[in-house]
């Protein structure tokens, strides 16, 4: 038997950043996974740490922006290893966001951010200094302290502080022990690969932590809690893949009005290629389409936004996630992180993965009032538990199947 304070159920960023800030706190802390650490929403991320100008564009202060605002400095400490976590080994894509479009950008939203009290505003570049994609764009192109980092190295550098506390379960032999909704006093889970007498594992917590983000939903209904509290926002992610530099590194935005017409951020396969991630505007766009139909539209897109992009050589493909959060009225975007507590069980959603740092703090703060640290518990040693540790997940462009040459999309289109 071991007797962890809190046991946490989900590998994505958020459960990782929620283990680290428990274990730190001095809880003994475990996490749970079924599949692959950041399986879901995480590896789908485009890894842009916002600091609230994007939610802003209207000309006031959202409870977005407001809400986040503070999240580059936090990052930027963690990644220079001045904080903790210490994540000097993640890989940051770019140190900062452009952000485009046809009339003033720069000055307006410079004027924006500073009026409203934003911690980010943007700079305008000169000629000199913008992409070569963008050199021959009419407008301002402006630049935002907003560091873009790859979700793959955040979950291999968060998992690395605590693999002997990650444990690969599988949920249909997971068996909750409930003193009512939401107040469990055990948990026992089954060795994925052996079905022996013997091969369990039961905990004891004082605590328990849901951040399995679409999971959260099946997971409260098994601890007898309604699954209500969470709602789902599907997107339809757009992915390009070329040669370097045929399809150069770029980060950032291109607006119109008030939203966001398309995010571009980039990284790199396996094989050297360049890969950009296409969200914003398109994505929302691509929930009623087929593959066919966002690649055709996502071309005229690029064509409208980047006109000085060559397609050939280029290909594109998509995927398709769901945002899990907390629920709101209307089922609109939550303006920031949610954290419910029923009995001794937290329902925890970060709503952006820039928020993971302010959610770990919410959740640790409600569990030293649930679950406070009993230092005389007796329980089997953790380090010394001999069991699976799940593996961290690999970005949905490695796996994508069928890629279709983005000239004859663009191509096909215009000829309809």
């Amino acid at each position: 038997m071991a007797c962890a304070d809190v046991v946490v159920v989900g590998g994505g960023v958020a459960g990782l950043w929620v283990l680290d800030e428990l274990v730190r706190a001095g809880h003994e802390a475990v996490l749970l996974e079924s599949s692959r650490l950041g399986c879901g929403q995480t590896v789908a991320a485009q890894g842009i740490i916002h600091g609230g100008l994007k939610y802003s564009l209207g000309g006031t202060a959202t409870g977005s922006a407001l809400g986040i605002q503070q999240m580059p400095e936090v990052w930027t400490e963690c990644l220079a290893g001045r904080r903790d976590p210490d994540l000097r080994q993640v890989a940051v894509r770019s140190r900062s966001c452009l952000l485009w479009r046809g009339r003033s950008l720069g000055s307006r939203l410079g004027f924006l951010g500073a009026r409203l009290g934003l911690e980010v505003t943007p700079r305008p570049l000169e000629d000199d200094d913008r992409p070569a994609v963008l050199a021959d764009h009419h407008g301002t192109v402006a630049v935002m302290d907003e560091p873009v980092i790859d979700p793959v190295s955040l979950l291999e550098s968060l998992a690395s502080r605590h693999r002997h506390r990650l444990f690969l379960y599988d949920p249909g032999h997971a068996s909750w022990q409930l003193d009512g909704p939401g107040r469990v006093t055990s948990l026992s889970i089954r060795h994925p690969w052996d079905s022996l007498p013997g091969s369990r594992l039961q905990l004891v917590p004082r605590g328990v932590v849901l951040t399995a983000g679409a999971g959260n939903a099946r997971l409260r209904e098994q601890l007898g809690l309604p699954a209500g509290a969470m709602q789902r926002r599907p997107l339809h992610m757009v992915m390009v893949r070329g040669e370097p530099p045929h399809l150069p590194k770029l980060c950032g935005h291109q607006v119109d009005r008030a939203h966001t017409r398309m995010t571009i951020t980039s990284d790199v396969d396996s094989r050297g290629r360049t890969v950009w991630q296409l969200g914003g505007q398109v994505a929302e766009d691509g929930v009623e389409m087929t593959r066919r139909e966002l690649a055709s539209h996502a071309a005229a897109e690029l064509a409208a936004v980047l006109p000085a992009l060559d397609f050939s050589g280029l290909e594109i493909n998509t995927y398709r996630v769901d945002r899990a959060e907390a629920t709101t009225e209307g089922g609109r975007r939550p303006e920031t992180q949610g954290v419910r507590v029923d009995g001794n069980t937290l329902t925890a959603f970060p709503t952006k993965l820039a928020l993971a740092p302010a959610l770990a703090l919410e959740v640790a703060a409600a569990i030293a009032q649930l679950a406070p640290r009993n230092p005389d518990r007796v329980s089997t040693d953790i380090q010394s538990v001999e069991w699976p540790r799940p593996e961290v997940a690999r970005p949905p462009w490695e796996s994508a199947i069928d890629w279709l040459p983005l000239a004859s999309v663009s191509a096909a289109r215009r000829a309809a």
